[in-house]
């Protein structure tokens, strides 16, 4: 099967396209390497793809070749870039697609709001329609467990509503999930919505409390528990989120034959259109999640205590019984297991 995988400078996108080139597809990855972190981290991941730095700097247009896998190849481009999505669509001829490039970030889409517009409404139109004028018909794309909001109903259910975000990342994430039931419905396009629940393992990213803690505890300098320390995330391994990911890509959204528009389903629909969950479904407190960091370094954080800030849910917790039953899905990594794999790859790449 050949594959559009777009963020593969990415965290959850260079797992993806890994797994995926590792199995025998055909991969083309796209990115822009956007510098909301540290770009050497994504060129990093490129890297282990077989996309060399120096070929990336010096590219003007197409695709570069990867040094490692015969089956990849990678453009660098923004989603956000109508005629450079249309003409990729064009020359490439995918299979399937799965869109995992993204503005990320919940506290930064406080202060640049017009980033998250382009790129993550913008560049999912751009995708929806790449789609629909080539006749692909399997679309996979990442959501956020940030679409829950206000909600405190735990576990998080995908028939929960979900109409109170509390950040702009949160509600482009929603936005997404409606235009792609817009296309499903329109031009029967297959379209599934994960909504991701922090992942994180190595190559992980530098803005999310696993990196920042374990960074600062290395360095010597004091961690910020936000909330007072009373939060718990639905901590997922990265190996565990690639795991749900293949298979939503292997068996496209299928149309639910027994959807009633009088009392209507909100994670399917009469078009092809589905949404999941995709987390551990256990969540973690978040000292408990430091002491497990702390006890894999070998040394205990300097904590300071800070107020919950502005966008932030206090607790994530995923019902994930959508993919159970679909698809058999069931994370298996333990969360000690996890941390250790984790602070392994942290003192290989930066010690």
């Amino acid at each position: 099967m050949k594959i559009l995988v777009t963020g593969t400078a990415g965290f959850i996108g260079y797992h993806l396209a890994k797994k995926l080139l590792e199995r025998g597809d055909e991969v083309v990855g796209v990115d822009n390497i956007n510098d909301y972190y540290d770009v050497n981290l994504k060129y990093g991941r490129l890297k282990e793809l077989g996309i060399a730095k120096s070929e990336v700097l010096s590219l003007t247009s197409g695709a570069i070749e990867s040094q490692k896998y015969k089956n990849h190849k990678f453009y660098r481009v923004d989603l956000s870039d109508k005629e450079a999505i249309e003409s990729i669509f064009k020359v490439e001829k995918f299979d399937a697609v799965c869109n995992l490039a993204a503005q990320a970030g919940v506290r930064y889409s406080l202060e640049n709001p017009h980033t998250y517009v382009q790129s993550n409404l913008v560049g999912f139109l751009n995708i929806l329609e790449g789609c629909r004028n080539n006749g692909i018909k399997n679309l996979s794309y990442a959501s956020s467990s940030s679409v829950y909001g206000l909600n405190e109903s735990q576990p998080f259910k995908t028939i929960d509503t979900t109409e109170h975000q509390v950040s702009l990342y949160a509600a482009t994430k929603k936005s997404n999930e409606m235009m792609a039931h817009t296309y499903a419905h329109l031009y029967g396009i297959s379209t599934t919505g994960l909504r991701f629940f922090t992942v994180y393992g190595p190559w992980g990213r530098p803005d999310m409390a696993p990196m920042l803690f374990t960074d600062a505890i290395f360095n010597e300098r004091a961690i910020k528990v936000f909330n007072s320390g009373n939060m718990s995330r639905d901590f997922t391994y990265i190996d565990d989120i690639v795991d749900g990911v293949v298979k939503v890509i292997d068996s496209p959204a299928k149309s639910n034959e027994s959807w009633d528009p009088k009392n209507p389903e909100i994670s399917s629909s009469s078009a092809p259109y589905r949404l999941y969950n995709i987390g551990a479904n256990r969540p973690t407190k978040l000292m408990d999640f430091i002491k497990t960091l702390e006890d894999a370094i070998g040394k205990e954080a300097s904590k300071n205590f800070m107020p919950i800030q502005d966008g932030d849910v206090v607790s994530t917790y995923a019902d994930v019984s959508g993919l159970k039953e679909d698809f058999g899905y069931k994370p298996t990594t333990d969360l000690k297991d996890g941390i250790e794999q984790f602070v392994k790859w942290y003192r290989d790449f930066y010690l």
